[in-house]
């Protein structure tokens, strides 16, 4: 599982070094990865199984399915197929590099299959604007959280 938050930074060639204790874990899914966003604010980088698994669940939703075009048109907008190199690190794609403000300083999060990379000020401030709500904390108590 991947949890946690740690700071890294993106350098000039728009790479992020991935943090060692998610590393470990990462590299027994192999060497690719899809990095991604569904909305060009933060980048999603998925070992190339987990996102397998969501391309066989979408595969088998109709091709009219409005949701279903969305997420694929931006998830393979800002999408592309990355491998970690010797020195641990991942190519975030320059279309989504730019959307996300991906520069300098950078928050990458553990999402149990998944990690989140986000511009470290543009999190701070999407925390602080999206706060945990009296809703969320039901649904989470909803599901034993």
């Amino acid at each position: 599982m991947l949890r946690g938050n740690y700071l890294a930074t993106v350098d000039e060639k728009g790479r992020v070094k991935i943090p060692a204790d998610f590393l470990a874990d990462l590299r027994k899914s192999g060497k690719k990865f899809y990095v991604t966003s569904s909305g060009g604010d933060r980048a999603y980088i998925y070992p190339m199984k987990a996102w397998e698994e969501i391309e066989r669940k979408l595969a088998k939703v109709s091709s009219h399915n409005q949701a279903k075009q969305k997420f694929l048109a931006r998830t393979n907008y800002y999408g592309q197929v990355v491998e970690v190199d010797g020195q641990g690190r991942i190519l975030i794609p320059p279309v989504l590099r730019e959307s996300a403000e991906m520069k300098g300083e950078v928050d990458v999060q553990g999402q149990l299959t998944y990690l989140e990379v986000w511009n470290h000020a543009r999190f701070l401030d999407q925390m602080k604007r999206n706060p945990i709500t009296a809703e969320d904390e039901k649904v989470l108590d909803e599901l034993g959280i």
